[in-house]
């Protein structure tokens, strides 16, 4: 029977003992009550005079409508072309494609002449699509932005003319704000 007596022992063996634990589990479940209040009182509680542009930048809708300049119509130089259809892969070389300015990786092609890279251009040639990816480009167009690539790379290609592309983007400036201002301000009766 001695046997079961000692299977049955605890830790405490004393009333000093359990004492000891009793105060020792109050003093840790106060501490951790102390520690969890302070947490949550310790919270962001919000700015007493928020700044007007940090409250507009947080509250901004996730889609912006930006009303611009439309792109101009009619035919437009090399420069113009190629910032809009082909400097997003020849600024940053991507998929092989010869950067602006590096003359080491145009002389190749430079020496082809300036038919077989407009052809090249039209049709496409390995990772670049067909006239760079914007169908609505004119032969000519892709001739303009091929030449002034090329130049830009250390070529002498006489690059063709804008036929009235100065006054074009004149014509449509001057169109644009009085269509702009008959669609914002409708023209309304006075009723008599």
């Amino acid at each position: 029977m001695s046997d079961a007596h000692e299977e049955h022992e605890t830790l405490i063996k004393t009333p000093q003992q359990l004492i000891a634990v009793v105060v020792l589990s109050f003093v840790v479940f106060v501490g951790l009550g102390v520690l969890v209040a302070q947490y949550v009182s310790s919270g962001y509680k919000g700015a007493s005079n928020p700044d007007p542009e940090v409250v507009s930048r947080a509250i901004q809708p996730v889609a912006q409508l930006a009303l611009g300049e439309p792109e101009a119509k009619g035919p437009k130089t090399g420069e113009q072309i190629y910032k809009g259809a082909c400097a997003a892969c020849h600024d940053a070389g991507m998929a092989g494609a010869p950067k602006l300015g590096d003359s080491g990786a145009w002389a190749s092609r430079i020496a082809t002449g300036l038919d077989a890279l407009v052809k090249s251009a039209i049709n496409g040639k390995g990772a670049m699509p067909a006239k760079g990816g914007n169908a609505s480009l004119s032969d000519d167009e892709i001739t303009r932005a091929v030449a002034y690539m090329g130049n830009k790379s250390g070529a002498s290609f006489a690059e063709p003319k804008v036929a009235d592309a100065a006054e074009a983007p004149a014509a449509d400036a001057a169109a644009a704000p009085v269509e702009a201002a008959a669609i914002a301000a409708p023209a309304y009766e006075e009723k008599k």
